[in-house]
């Protein structure tokens, strides 16, 4: 039971997403995969599982951000390579809180995820996985608070490795984004075609899992960060669609909120997590809080400090069909001779 929980978690959390317009360029939220075993196999089924996330920076007046991510995942019967398949298909919703007097709150439905998992269970209690799929542009040419979103679908892989034996839970997960380039803006109601093309540079995340069950709670954890590789140039720097989410040197569309710079930026954050097992559906929560970040701001009195974020998170799993697993087969008779 505990392994099927993990698993089918670590497939909800697998096609988050944020969106590309902040200081990290990453699509996929990072900790989004945190406190699940991500490397574990997901026994055969269809699963429904949602995630909500709530994220505040410390920049004062900087909008608040929130995502609910609604997933439907299969498992199949098949195995390639020895791999279980696992078919994934997910539509995420984010919405940007204002804090700003005038200021307007937005919600859209962003970045359909289609994709899937190849998982192996190595055997002592030890999994590896490799994830392929991809965010489909369902904001081209719409509007976000104002602000017109990048005309790019983002490509996703991951890789991960999970140990589940005797109710712990280590699991490290790295993700890594690339995009269509070059990227246009949305003219018409959203940022001027003058911007022109952008190139935003791929994007790297790691989460780190480090959790033990005690009956049906689990205690333990959690690390995540984000990073922008070198091999493109920044996203735009104007301060005009800055303000526009009410939130000068912030974007407040993605998960990391900070001013948009050169690319190389990026966060990392620690926190714990907590779990109850009821049976016939799992829950998970955790709070996280930057240790350092690259985004920052400056303050009323000329001060520059981080814009660290601290995020909530809520998970609920729920299977809407699993097969049973086959009974043992009955011992068979002891023969004694005499």
């Amino acid at each position: 039971m505990t392994m099927k929980w993990l698993a089918a978690g670590a497939v909800a959390l697998s096609v988050g997403m944020t969106v590309t317009a902040s200081y990290a360029q990453t699509t996929t939220i990072p900790g989004e995969q945190v406190g699940l075993a991500v490397g574990a196999p997901l026994p055969e089924g269809v699963y429904a599982i949602n995630t909500f996330t709530f994220q505040r920076a410390d920049q004062p007046r900087s909008a608040d951000t929130a995502f609910n991510v609604q997933v439907l995942a299969w498992s199949t019967p098949w195995k390639i390579l020895d791999a279980r398949f696992e078919a994934l298909l997910a539509q995420p919703t984010v919405w940007s809180f204002s804090n700003t007097f005038g200021g307007r709150d937005t919600s859209a439905n962003v970045g359909t995820f289609i994709g899937g998992i190849f998982a192996w269970d190595l055997g002592n209690n030890v999994g590896v996985s490799y994830l392929a799929g991809v965010y489909l542009n369902d904001l081209d040419a719409g509007r976000f608070g104002g602000l017109g979103v990048l005309a790019s679908n983002t490509y996703r892989q991951g890789f991960a490795i999970s140990y589940t034996g005797d109710g712990w839970n280590l699991t490290a997960n790295l993700t890594y984004n690339f995009y269509d380039v070059p990227a246009r803006f949305a003219g018409r109601g959203g940022i001027p075609g003058f911007y022109g093309a952008q190139f935003p540079s791929d994007a790297l995340n790691l989460d780190l899992t480090a959790t033990k069950k005690f009956g049906k709670f689990e205690f333990g954890m959690i690390g995540y960060g984000t990073t922008n590789l070198s091999n493109r140039g920044p996203l735009f720097t104007s301060t005009a669609a800055q303000v526009a989410l009410g939130n000068p040197g912030c974007l407040g569309l993605g998960g990391i909120c900070g001013s948009v710079g050169p690319s190389g930026g990026g966060r990392f954050a620690l926190g714990g997590l907590v779990g109850f097992d009821f049976g016939a559906f799992t829950v998970q929560a955790y709070v996280a809080r930057d240790v350092v970040s690259s985004a920052t701001y400056t303050t009323a009195f000329g001060r520059v400090r981080e814009n660290d974020r601290t995020e909530g998170w809520f998970r609920v799993i729920a299977p809407l069909y699993t097969v049973a697993a086959a009974p043992p087969p009955p011992p068979e008779p002891i023969i004694r001779k005499y």
